[in-house]
């Protein structure tokens, strides 16, 4: 008996140990078992088998290859046409005593913006008028020398040397003709001076073009020069709308191009426009290239730094779409609806790209011979969370 208890108890203890080796063994196929459950009650989340009444509410299709062309769209700002538009100042040093136009005005060619009294102007005149009569006095010395000439009284080099004399004198003349009419001066002003010989006390500041007076940077009084920019006047009729492309873009931009231009400022409707600009280079810092557009502006509505959006379509290209109807969206996520029996049907994640013609271009997630639901993905989801609730 004293040998039998200790045997007796080692053989217990034995099949205690082999009993929980044996639960420990059992326990990772049943956590498995758990995992395998819970993926099947996700899967079937996104999984609906519809009723009967329900099928002929929906379209079964699949993607498609279609031409889809992509619009861009490129922040800009609207600029005076630089082509029809001139900077007008005073070609002397002078007062300005006199302004006949106002901001905004609409000017043409050859109308009075201001008037300026100038120190160079009075000796210019002077010149002018001293140049004149020496041309007379010279040109009536010629004559003189070549009668004299023939009655044989005078040497042929004296003749030659009064008809240098009036050549010099006629240049001197011819500039400072030109000097006047530098200076503003009119043909019908000068010929007045030339008749007269009256020195003109001051000169009138002219619009070299038509159109709006946009600037006017001067005032009654104020003494200018040549390098102030006094007025400037501008055809508004047209403007520039002027965008930065960015660089991976701009090899679709090409010159002569269409494209829309919306200025919030004036409402929704886009007015169309011409590109006459691709720049040549790419600025280092935006890694873009400045375009501009040609847009027409009869109302005057666009105006210089307003705002605008340039929409440009790229080349049309073959793109995967699926139906903007066939999309259901979820917490910031695209889905379809797979098709994996008549009644039986799978949601899917996809990546869809914006919305074009009522299409989405199909990022990821979908393949061309797929067969999915193009009509009636809304109220198919709505089945599936009624069951997913359920």
């Amino acid at each position: 008996m004293k040998i039998t208890l200790p045997i007796v108890g080692f053989f217990l203890f034995a099949l205690l140990l082999a009993g929980c080796n044996q639960n420990e063994s059992s326990q990772p196929p049943q956590n498995e078992e758990t995992t395998q459950q819970e993926s099947e009650a996700e899967r079937d989340i996104n999984s609906i088998t519809v009723r009967p009444e329900l099928i002929n509410r929906l379209k079964i299709g699949q993607p498609s290859l279609v031409d889809l062309a992509d619009r861009i769209q490129v922040p800009s700002r609207v600029q005076v046409d630089e082509e029809r538009t001139a900077k007008i100042g005073s070609y002397v040093t002078g007062r300005i005593i006199n302004l006949f136009i106002v901001l905004g005005d609409y000017v043409k060619e050859g109308d009075r913006l201001a008037r300026i009294t100038s120190p160079e102007l009075t000796q210019s005149q002077l010149a002018y008028l001293r140049a004149q009569s020496r041309v007379v006095v010279t040109q009536k010395a010629a004559e003189r020398a070549r009668h004299l000439l023939a009655a044989d009284v005078i040497p042929l080099a004296e003749v030659e040397r009064r008809q240098s004399e009036l050549e010099i004198a006629q240049a001197e003349l011819g500039a400072a003709s030109d000097q006047l009419r530098l200076f503003g001066m009119s043909h019908a002003e000068l010929k007045e001076l030339s008749k007269k010989g009256k020195i003109l006390p001051w000169l009138d500041i002219k619009a070299t073009r038509e159109g709006y007076v946009i600037e006017r940077n001067v005032i009654v009084g104020q003494v200018v020069q040549p390098s102030d920019p006094l007025f400037q006047v501008a055809d508004l009729s047209s403007v520039w709308v002027v965008g930065d492309v960015p660089e991976q873009i701009a090899r679709d931009v090409r010159l002569g191009q269409h494209v829309q231009i919306d200025v919030p400022a004036i409402g929704s409707i886009g007015r169309d426009g011409v590109i006459i600009f691709v720049s040549d280079i790419v600025n280092r810092v935006t890694r873009t290239v400045m375009t501009r557009v040609l847009v027409e502006n009869r109302d005057r509505k666009l105006k210089p730094d307003m705002l605008a959006n340039m929409h440009i379509t790229d080349p049309q290209h073959k793109t995967l779409v699926v139906p903007e109807a066939a999309v259901v969206r979820e917490l910031n996520q695209d889905y379809v609806f797979l098709a994996k029996s008549d009644d039986h049907f799978e949601r899917v994640p996809v990546e869809l790209g914006p919305e074009v013609a009522n299409f989405r271009p199909v990022l990821s997630g979908l393949t061309v011979d797929q067969h999915i639901v193009i009509e009636g993905a809304y109220h198919l989801d709505s089945e599936r969370k009624l069951a997913e609730l359920e």
